[in-house]
Order: C-alpha cells, then sequence, then structure tokens
C-alpha cells in the first residue's frame, strides 16, 4: 500500500484504539521546524486536558500562548505579542477569532488579554514514522536518528506493513519501536518497544548533511519544551481527516474518516481523484461531518461549552 492511505488508516486505527490525540503531518524540529515533519504525532492527555479543550477546537496561536497578555492583565496589543506590527496583528486578530483573547477600548488604543489561564494539558508525545514497504526505506535511518538525536517527542515509532527481519531492526536505532499494522484488517504488532527519549534535557538537532560534514545545533530543554507544547497545540486544532473528499460517485467515508473508492476498492488520496481516473463519476463530495465524527471517537471536543460552533466548519465536507 502506498504511504499516503497507510497513514491514514494507521491515524484512524490509534484514534479508536487509545486516548490519544492523533495527528497528521507536524513540524518536528527546534532551530529548522520544517526541516523534519513527523507522519504521525499522537498526545497523550496531560493534568489539564479538559480546561485545554474547554478553550477551543482550534489551533492557538504559540504567539498567543507565549504572550504577555495574561488573564486578568490587559496589555496594549502591539506590546502583548513580541513580532513584527503586520505578524503580531495576525496573531491577535487570529486569537480573539478562536476565543483565547479579548480586546477592549481605551482611550482610542485597543488592549488584550487571555479569557482564561492557558493550561498545563500535554502529556506525552509519541511520534510515528510511516514506510509500509522497507524495501524502498529512502532516508528512513537518517530521519529517525534524528529524532533520536533531538529527543522532542517521548517515542519515536516506526510503522510497517512489511515483515520486520533482523536485518531491519539492526538497521535502525535501538531506542526506535517498531510496529507492523495491516491497514485492510487493522491488526497492530508491536514488533519492538519504543525506549523513552529524555525530551527535559538538551538536544542534537541535525540541520543539514553535506559531503564530508554535519550541521548541527544544540536545542536547549526550555527550547525543546516550547516546540512541544507547539506540536501539541497544532496536533488539536489539525487533527488526522483530509480537508476535503473525492468530487466522485465511486467516494464514500469508512471508519470515520477515510476517504475510500468503491472503484478502485481501497482508500484514496483526494487530491489524486479527477478526471483522468478511469472510473472517475462526477459528483458532490460524500455527505461526511468531520467534526462530529473526531468529537465522537476522541477526546478532542468540537464545540466547547459557551462558545457557538462556527458555521464554516459544519459543511466543511457537505
Amino acid at each position: 500500500m502506498r504511504e499516503y492511505p497507510f497513514e491514514l488508516a494507521l491515524c484512524a486505527h490509534l484514534e479508536a484504539t487509545t486516548d490519544r490525540v492523533v495527528a497528521r503531518q507536524i513540524g518536528a524540529g527546534v532551530h529548522a521546524p520544517g526541516n523534519r515533519v513527523l507522519d504521525v504525532v499522537c498526545v497523550e492527555p496531560g493534568p489539564e486536558f479538559e480546561e485545554r479543550a474547554a478553550l477551543t477546537s482550534e489551533t492557538i496561536p504559540p504567539l498567543a500562548v507565549e504572550s504577555e497578555a495574561g488573564v486578568g492583565r490587559a496589555r496594549p496589543w502591539r506590546d502583548a505579542v513580541d513580532a513584527s506590527a503586520d505578524h503580531a496583528r495576525r496573531v491577535v486578530d487570529r486569537a480573539v477569532e478562536v476565543g483565547f483573547f479579548e480586546r477592549e477600548r481605551r482611550g482610542g488604543r485597543e488592549y488584550v488579554r487571555q479569557v482564561a489561564r492557558y493550561p498545563d494539558w500535554v502529556g506525552r508525545l509519541v511520534g510515528v514514522e510511516n514506510k509500509p514497504d522497507l524495501g524502498d526505506p529512502g532516508d528512513l535511518e537518517t530521519q529517525l536518528r534524528k529524532d533520536v538525536s533531538l529527543a522532542l517527542v517521548d517515542e519515536i515509532v516506526l510503522a510497517t506493513e512489511s515483515y520486520v527481519t533482523r536485518a531491519h531492526r539492526n538497521r535502525l536505532p535501538d531506542e526506535v519501536g517498531i510496529w507492523r499494522f495491516d491497514p485492510e484488517t487493522g491488526e497492530r504488532e508491536v514488533v519492538r518497544e519504543a525506549e523513552p527519549l529524555a525530551t527535559d534535557e538538551a538536544g542534537v538537532e541535525l540541520l543539514d548533511v553535506h559531503p564530508g560534514r554535519t550541521d548541527v545545533r544544540v536545542a536547549g530543554a526550555d527550547a525543546k519544551a516550547r516546540r512541544r507544547r507547539r506540536m501539541a497545540e497544532r496536533a488539536y486544532g489539525k487533527g488526522w481527516r483530509p480537508d476535503a473528499l473525492p468530487a466522485c460517485a465511486e467516494a464514500a467515508v469508512r471508519d470515520g474518516g477515510l476517504p475510500h473508492c468503491r472503484w478502485k476498492g481501497t482508500v484514496v488520496d483526494p487530491r489524486e481523484c479527477g478526471p483522468a481516473c478511469p472510473g472517475h463519476d462526477p459528483a458532490d463530495p460524500p455527505e461526511f461531518d468531520a467534526d462530529a465524527e473526531r468529537d465522537d471517537r476522541s477526546p478532542w471536543v468540537a464545540d466547547p461549552e459557551g462558545r457557538a460552533r462556527r458555521q464554516a466548519g459544519l459543511d466543511r465536507f457537505g
């Protein structure tokens, strides 16, 4: 199976069998966040998870969380966010939109404050690298060594559909766990348990590799903690379901969000569905309420108490 449908099937399985918040494609670097993107990130709820779920179903802008605007302390919007004026304006507007900031006018100036204290809601982070076919590993070993060296997640796991040989295991860092997952049956075998990584200590981030030289940079414990919170916050708002479903009469939805093609008999990537497919039959996408499914199947809350659901989200897949 190709990596995209494998990834979606694994996310659906993890959401159904754990109490974690599951999300896809989350940046996992400190100094260069886009330099490493984890296929799947699972966030285990921490001690104040319910308080976080009550705030908003969306991702709260990181700079709003890290701002000088407290719960009982309103600050001029420009002083609250450490960024350029244009960027700070976007952060403030978004924080107000998702319900984390409220604003008021004083003498013609705009002030902002947090509506509630940002809670300690993040437990353990588990990162998953998907490689259905170990016969075509690509940069797998380098990617996993990056994760172990930086230790940004508490555990890193390789998920594959292939039979895992001793040679495969020996090529991977000892700390990496291994799952063998069958996307058709949903069966997951733990071939090797992951070892805990030192997330509360400094790590080494691999930035680039050149002939005869490797560029690295140390990431301190505080910087890692900030990035972990940002990863978890992004995962909470993003989830794993695709943004759109195929506009085809052969399209259906299975297992809480998997875009399935009846003509091909498999999970498909909606971005690749269209007139070029011999089985394409133009039609409206299947009706599906992604927020309702996620709310029902995970700890994430679609409609936090006291906040009206955004109308834009009601028909996202309709």
